[in-house]
């Protein structure tokens, strides 16, 4: 069990958010930001605190769990999720994830402090909040458009980025929304012995203060998988640098 929930630990690594005719990658950017809500009410967002349910699954296993996620522009960002392993005999476990726009660490209440460093603290960095197509070109980054694929029965338009450094993700969206409906990429996973893919599939979305926010995010990867299911979502709420920062010892 216990080596079954280090994988937890690394399950919110990776978090993102039609024509047939082709189109440039300028213009499919335009398209999933108005799908979200439109530059405007995206860039009125400064944080952003979303309160939730979770279910880790892992050989053969379902562990429950509660999780919050706060975001602050630029790139500042903490998930807390807590647990509950006493149907398997073990103790709550709470693992606690922050990035303050420079570094990261991870406190777990089993294994202790860690770093945070290398690819995966590279894709926290680039995380911009609320999305990284606002500014991803001054961020160095890079958008093309790969096609149009079919996702199961969805018509999906897949664009690939490819941040200055870090994991290369490729988008998958609903040709005729533009909602975002996969992200994939490769990811350095240390808990698991080195680089995995992992997939996100966001649903569910809801209208929140102009913006669309996805209410269900499945994250998976060939061992394990996270289930989120979003309660609550708070924009602007005032939030500290210190929420992100090194506890003192």
């Amino acid at each position: 069990m216990k080596t079954a929930m280090r994988w937890a630990a690394a399950a919110g690594v990776v978090l993102w958010a039609g024509a047939a005719q082709a189109q440039t990658a300028d213009e499919a950017v335009e398209k999933a930001l108005a799908a979200m809500g439109g530059r405007t009410a995206l860039t009125k967002l400064t944080t952003r605190v979303i309160t939730g349910t979770m279910t880790v699954s892992t050989q053969g296993v379902d562990v429950p769990g509660t999780i919050e996620m706060s975001y602050k522009a630029p790139n500042l960002a903490r998930s807390f999720m807590k647990l509950d392993l006493s149907a398997y005999g073990g103790a709550e476990m709470v693992i606690d994830r922050r990035c303050d726009g420079k570094t990261a660490f991870e406190i777990n209440s089993q294994t202790g402090v860690k770093e945070i460093t290398g690819n995966q603290l590279e894709n926290m960095l680039n995380a911009s909040f609320p999305t990284p197509f606002l500014s991803y070109k001054q961020a160095g980054a890079r958008v093309e458009v790969a096609g149009k694929e079919k996702l199961g029965e969805k018509d999906v338009i897949v664009l690939v980025f490819t941040p200055k450094v870090g994991s290369v993700s490729r988008l998958y969206f609903d040709a005729q929304t533009w909602q975002l409906v996969r992200s994939v990429g490769k990811v350095s996973v240390p808990e698991a012995g080195g680089e995995i893919e992992q997939t996100t599939d966001p649903s569910d979305y809801r209208d929140v203060d102009g913006v669309k926010i996805p209410f269900t995010l499945v994250m998976s990867n060939p061992a394990q998988s996270l289930t989120i299911r979003i309660q609550k979502v708070e924009h602007n709420k005032p939030l500290d640098d210190s929420v992100f920062g090194r506890v003192a010892k």
